[in-house]
C-alpha cells in the first residue's frame, strides 16, 4: 500500500513539475487550429462556454443573493412555501425558455447547418487526397495509393505511427479497425471519428499550415491506451510529392503479400 502510494505521489509531483513551465492560461489554450474548418467548432465551443458561464454566475447571485436577503437575523420568523405562485412559476418558466433558446436550440441549428454544409459534405474530384486509416492495439496505421490510384495494390505504400500529407489539399480518409473500438483524434484539426471493427467511418479535412503535430485515439481501447498515439506530419506539396514518390518505389521493391501487417487495405467506394 505505501508503495502505491509513493507511486501516485511521485505521478503528482512529476505532473505539477512539467505543467510549471506553462502559465494556467497556456495550459487552457487549445492547440493551434491548423485546418480551414476547425473555426467552426471553435466558436460553437466558445459560444457555449460563455453562455454557460452567463447562467453559472445568475445561479451563484441568487445564491448568495437569497443568502444574504434572508439571513435569519433579518427574517427571524420561516418563510415556508412551495414554489408555486404564479410570480414563482413565471420566473422559473422565464428562465428555461431563456435557456433553452439561447443555448439548446443554438447549439442544435448551429451544428446541424455545419454538419450539412461542411463536415458531411465531402469533396469530390481527382484532387482529393484518399488515405486509409487502421487502427490496432496500439498502433496507427496509415495507407495511401500508389500512382494506379487503388487501394490494396502492389504500388500502395503504407506508414505506422507518421501520417504525411500536402498542405492546402481535401484529404479524406476511410477509418476502420482491427480489433476494438478506437477513435481517431487530430486535435489541431478539431475532427475525430469512431474506427469501428467491421465498418468504415469517414471524416475529411484541410490543412492550411505545415508542421509537426499530434494524432491521439478519443476512445478508451484497452490497458494500453495512452500509446495510442501517432504524428501528423505536414509537409507543402512538393515536399509532399517527393516523400510520396519515395515511398511509393519503396514499396514496391518490398511488398510481401503474406505479411499481413502491411498488406492490408479495402475497396475504395467512391461516394454517390
Amino acid at each position: 500500500m505505501l508503495s502505491i502510494l509513493n507511486s501516485l505521489s511521485n505521478l503528482f509531483l512529476n505532473g505539477m513539475m512539467v505543467g510549471s513551465d506553462m502559465s494556467l492560461l497556456e495550459q487552457m489554450t487549445p492547440p493551434e487550429d491548423i485546418s480551414t474548418n476547425g473555426h467552426l467548432i471553435d466558436s460553437l465551443f466558445m459560444y457555449t462556454t460563455v453562455w454557460n458561464i452567463f447562467y453559472f454566475t445568475l445561479v451563484c447571485a441568487g445564491l448568495i443573493g437569497f443568502s444574504y436577503l434572508y439571513h435569519h437575523r433579518r427574517n427571524p420568523k420561516a418563510y415556508y412555501t412551495h414554489g408555486n405562485k404564479p410570480k414563482q412559476l413565471l420566473v422559473t418558466l422565464i428562465i428555461g425558455v431563456g435557456v433553452f433558446f439561447s443555448v439548446d436550440m443554438y447549439i442544435a441549428t448551429k451544428s446541424t447547418h455545419d454538419l450539412t454544409t461542411v463536415f458531411w459534405k465531402y469533396p469530390k474530384g481527382e484532387d482529393v487526397m484518399k488515405v486509409e486509416v487502421l487502427a490496432q492495439q496500439w498502433m496507427w496505421n496509415f495507407r495511401y495509393h500508389g500512382p494506379d490510384g487503388k487501394f490494396n495494390s502492389d504500388d500502395d505504400y503504407t506508414s505506422n505511427h507518421d501520417l504525411v500529407v500536402p498542405m492546402n489539399k481535401n484529404i479524406e480518409f476511410r477509418v476502420s479497425s482491427k480489433d476494438v473500438i478506437h477513435s481517431f483524434f487530430i486535435p489541431n484539426a478539431r475532427l475525430k471519428v469512431d474506427a469501428i471493427p467491421g465498418r468504415i467511418t469517414r471524416m475529411w479535412v484541410n490543412f492550411n499550415k505545415a508542421g509537426t503535430y499530434e494524432i491521439a485515439c478519443a476512445e478508451m481501447c484497452g490497458t494500453h491506451h495512452y500509446m495510442m498515439k501517432a504524428k501528423l506530419i505536414v509537409l507543402p506539396q512538393n515536399e509532399y510529392d517527393v516523400w510520396a514518390k519515395k515511398s511509393s518505389a519503396l514499396a514496391m521493391q518490398s511488398l510481401d503479400e503474406e505479411n499481413m501487417d502491411n498488406y492490408w487495405g479495402w475497396k475504395w467506394e467512391e461516394s454517390k
